[in-house]
């Protein structure tokens, strides 16, 4: 935490010189020193390393220094969905708790469904990013698109059968997902990269994004607001085994979009935002009062 406060008062020091570079140097160094494998030059994925870092500030600066005696019971199935939720959030709290939770988890729901005597199951998990399909290998789709495949409704049959609490044995069931909390910064994981055997590669789908006014209601299990605007992308050129990162970001104050790449910084054209190399996009919550040049991370 203190190496990456260092660099973000580096960032905002005002300096008479016209050009100044900063280096992340000495916060990849500590980051090598905890977690080896982000060690070398080597291509690493930007969405774990961003997880990685994250949970690591998170723990740093968690309000909750003595860790309660865990919760063992399961939640009462007779609660309604929204106590439910709640009780969940609570459970969490418990032990997680930060500024950093403040502005980066949200909560998804989970729906179980057994297709033989239609008892629902519902569970409430934490997420600190959502990983999102493309559901096209090239030209263009909306991020809602992505957002509609995440979403849907899927049968769970064969080996994914799971054990329906109320029969009492593996039944076929559909299970979807929902967003009960939307975060004040949502971060959104597009799943460029494959593995599998139908398809081994890269995505370069060009997914369509809102700047502004991103409307998310339509996946929304709660009453949270979740209408967002966007204010940076990290961006990868390149192949599955080797490629660059940039990142296009939106002023805080002045509005105005500048692209990263390495030492090289300059503004851009806002239009020149939205392209096939984006691959994890970062909104804000519109209305959000928490925009600061310390806090926008």
């Amino acid at each position: 935490m203190n190496t990456f406060c260092a660099l973000i008062r580096d960032m905002w020091t005002s300096s008479d010189e016209t050009e100044r570079v900063l280096t992340t140097a000495p916060l990849k160094s500590m980051i090598q020193r905890l977690a080896p494998r982000f060690m070398g030059s080597q291509q690493q994925d930007a969405q774990e390393f961003l997880r990685y870092l994250l949970e690591g500030l998170h723990e740093d600066v968690n309000r909750v220094t003595s860790r309660p005696k865990p919760i063992t019971t399961d939640i009462d199935d007779s609660m309604s969905a929204s106590q439910k939720s709640m009780e969940a959030w609570k459970r969490f709290l418990r032990l997680e708790n930060s500024k950093f939770v403040d502005l980066f988890v949200g909560q998804l729901k989970a729906t179980l469904r057994c297709t033989v005597c239609g008892h629902e199951s519902v569970t409430f998990d934490p997420f600190w990013d959502l990983s999102l399909p493309i559901p096209s290998r090239s030209g263009q789709v909306r991020l809602q698109a992505c957002f509609d495949l995440f979403t849907k409704e899927e049968v769970l049959d064969g080996d994914e059968k799971p054990t329906c609490s109320k029969c009492q044995k593996r039944q076929k069931c559909t299970r979807s997902f929902s967003i009960q909390k939307f975060p004040r910064i949502l971060v959104v994981h597009l799943k460029r990269f494959s593995t599998q055997e139908r398809f081994v590669g890269k995505l370069n789908t060009t997914v369509d994004f809102s700047m502004n006014g991103l409307d998310l209601s339509p996946y929304s299990a709660g009453q949270t607001p979740c209408r967002y605007s966007l204010y940076g992308v990290a961006n990868h050129s390149g192949t599955l085994l080797s490629g660059h990162y940039t990142a296009y970001c939106r002023h805080p104050y002045t509005a105005e979009w500048y692209e990263y790449n390495d030492s090289r910084v300059h503004v851009m054209d806002q239009r020149n935002v939205n392209s096939g190399k984006a691959y994890v996009l970062f909104f804000e919550l519109a209305g959000s009062k928490h925009r600061s040049g310390s806090t926008h991370v």
